[in-house]
């Protein structure tokens, strides 16, 4: 079977490499995106969480001039995921993400973290309870950039509003969302029930139970959902201590990645094609389906942001074999 290569458009580090990092190079970049490969992700958005604005502002640097000076860089990042600081700081939404860098939504700092940038932040994640959010989804949309939900405990009403100001994703759907709630009135339900609203998922079995996630899958609909990884450093690398935006994380015996000496996740070990694979493996979709909501569905989110941009990509071709492992077509 052959497709279009996979996009991976929530991914925080890779390989042992965090793209949090401010000393980022040219060299620990190619060695991510060289494993992601073997992965069949031809396209990503690196991601960057929660900081001050002095350290945004640092590592998207860094970013980018690792992503200009290097091999991969140019054929595989076409732009840039930031997920925070605009959530929602409550320990039960904010998850690894420091609370104290949290903040209303301001275009400004927006546009000073894109100021000298050669790759544009193509898409951000915000929780649309905070200040300012509407306001800020509808600039960020108006200059060709897409905007996502995540940590948040919105109710139906501002996740209506952002929709209706451009928002068009729910980021890693199902998680973020730790603290007890209503068992109707909730913001997952609320996601779940917006039709102008994209889910991404990270089909690990850790983040969200396979049965859970069936649920997801069938309330969304196929043709709206997409995989994630929301991988970290520790992503095709053993159980060890690892660093994500200067957190030490921990990835445990099980796959799971956390906070050491806590049981707070703090992104994922995991792989996309692993991700096709368990969503196959668990019965949720069809093999051309599973690979579409790693490759067709991210590519057709992409797409508005790209065409502003006038970035033009090409994910690669790949060859699955029976055992659902890619391999790239040359």
């Amino acid at each position: 079977m052959r497709t279009k290569g996979l996009i991976d458009l929530q991914v925080n580090g890779y390989a042992g490499v965090d793209f949090n990092d401010a000393d980022l190079s040219a060299e620990a970049l190619d060695h991510a995106l060289t494993a992601m490969r073997l992965a069949g992700v031809g396209l990503c958005l690196p991601t960057l969480i929660t900081a001050t604005d002095e350290n945004l502002a640092a590592r998207f640097a860094a970013l980018d001039r690792a992503v200009a000076n290097s091999r991969l860089g140019p054929i595989m990042v076409p732009g840039f995921h930031l997920e925070g600081p605009f959530l929602n700081p409550s320990p039960a939404s904010a998850g690894c993400h420091p609370a104290a860098a949290m903040g209303p939504a301001r275009p400004e700092m927006l546009a000073r973290w894109q100021a000298g940038l050669r790759r544009p932040i193509l898409l951000v994640t915000l929780a649309p309870e905070v200040a300012g959010a509407v306001d800020f989804i509808r600039v960020a949309r108006a200059q060709g950039r897409l905007v996502a939900l995540g940590h948040t405990l919105a109710g139906a009403a501002a996740i209506g509003a952002a929709v209706a100001a451009g928002a068009g994703l729910s980021t890693h759907l199902g998680n973020a969302l730790s603290g007890p709630v209503h068992k109707f009135v909730n913001p997952l339900t609320a996601q779940l029930a917006e039709d102008g609203l994209c889910a991404s998922f990270i089909a690990d079995g850790i983040h969200i139970p396979p049965a859970a996630l069936k649920v997801f899958l069938r309330a969304k609909g196929l043709a709206r959902s997409m995989l994630v990884t929301d991988g970290t450093a520790a992503a095709a690398m053993p159980a060890g201590m690892y660093r994500l935006a200067r957190m030490p994380i921990e990835r445990m015996a099980d796959g799971s990645v956390r906070i050491p000496g806590g049981a707070t996740l703090a992104g994922s070990a995991l792989c996309l094609d692993q991700a096709v694979r368990n969503l196959v493996h668990w019965r949720l979709a069809g093999v051309r389906e599973a690979v579409a909501l790693a490759s067709e569905r991210p590519a057709d989110f992409l797409a508005p942001a790209l065409a502003a941009h006038g970035i033009a990509v090409d994910p690669g071709r790949l060859e699955w074999g029976p055992d659902l492992r890619p391999g790239w077509v040359i």
